[in-house]
């Protein structure tokens, strides 16, 4: 068997494309990381990089090698992160990913339960779409994510585990010119730009009507927090779940528009999303009991402010 740190050399060699850069990375000098990949390449029987004056290329056998490298060294770090975690969570790390919404609010108090109990674990953090997540997920890069899910929901290689639903709402700066009507129909948006994040099929119909455009969304950004500075300074509306908007709004920070009852009747569809057939480590296990306490702590805060 291809010793594992030949198999990080190469990985590093093939996303830095040059020797002097991979070699700084992985702390060897640049003779011994070149030694390091002729080894790999003597073993393996095949060439595996294209050497030239401006750094690397891959070869068909080294770009095949390289998925499969990298799927080695996820599943080292894996079986590392599982023995570590055995004693009580003292140590480990959690791969994690999360869709903009949940990012916004969600996932940041759950990690923060997570850190307080847990300090020793050690967790990176992925902000994406629900789409780049999938894709994460497969490729072994994360563990686990949040994310909108209701366009996951038939794949074979994910368990979904559902998550609370909340109102969609267009909110706006405190102020804009369309809070001085008491009621908002279709027509009364359409003079002001849409900014919002990848949207799912169900939400960018909706938001066609509403906004009578092919495209209705004149700003897309994966950046929730970009995009609720921008509303705030601006007159451009924006669309997102009750629970990612609701603190700002109960501070006057910003405002939700009133439609007209029934223009919109999206709900957030957060969920919990691993690979099928996959146990969760002990940190990943760890994180979906604060994500579920979050979810409910929440739940009571709502309820208490409605009445």
């Amino acid at each position: 068997m291809n010793d594992l740190r030949q198999l990080r050399h190469f990985v590093a060699l093939a996303e830095h494309g040059h020797f002097a850069r991979a070699a700084e990375a992985v702390h060897l000098s640049q003779p011994a990381l070149s030694r390091s990949i002729q080894a790999l390449e003597s073993s393996l029987d095949c060439v595996l990089v294209d050497r030239h004056s401006r750094g690397i290329s891959l070869t068909a056998h080294g770009r095949l090698v390289l998925e499969h490298a990298r799927r080695l060294l996820a599943g080292s770090r894996a079986l590392s992160n599982a023995v570590s975690q055995l004693a009580n969570l003292q140590a480990g790390e959690l791969r994690l990913g999360c869709g903009p919404y949940p990012a916004a609010r969600l996932v940041p108090r759950a990690l923060g339960n997570l850190a307080q109990r847990y300090p020793g674990v050690r967790v990176q953090v992925q902000i994406a779409n629900w789409k780049a997540l999938r894709d994460s997920l497969l490729n072994d890069a994360i563990e686990l994510f949040v994310a909108d899910s209701r366009e996951l929901q038939d794949d074979p290689l994910l368990c979904i585990e559902p998550l609370q639903r909340h109102a969609g709402v267009l909110f706006c700066r405190p102020g804009h010119p369309l809070l001085q009507q008491r009621t908002l129909g279709l027509g009364d948006l359409l003079d002001y730009p849409l900014a919002g994040t990848q949207l799912p099929l169900a939400v960018e119909q909706t938001l066609r009507k509403l906004s009578g455009r092919e495209q209705p969304l004149g700003i897309q950004c994966d950046n929730f927090m970009l995009l609720k500075t921008l509303v705030a300074d601006s007159d451009v509306l924006s669309m997102a779940p009750w629970d990612v908007v609701a603190e700002d709004i109960q501070a006057g920070r910003l405002a939700v528009l009133p439609l007209q009852s029934g223009l919109l009747s999206e709900q957030s569809a957060y969920g919990l999303v691993s690979r099928a057939g996959h146990s969760l480590s002990p940190a990943a296990q760890a994180m979906t009991e604060q994500i579920y306490q979050a979810e409910r702590s929440f739940s009571l805060a709502s309820e208490a402010a409605k009445t």
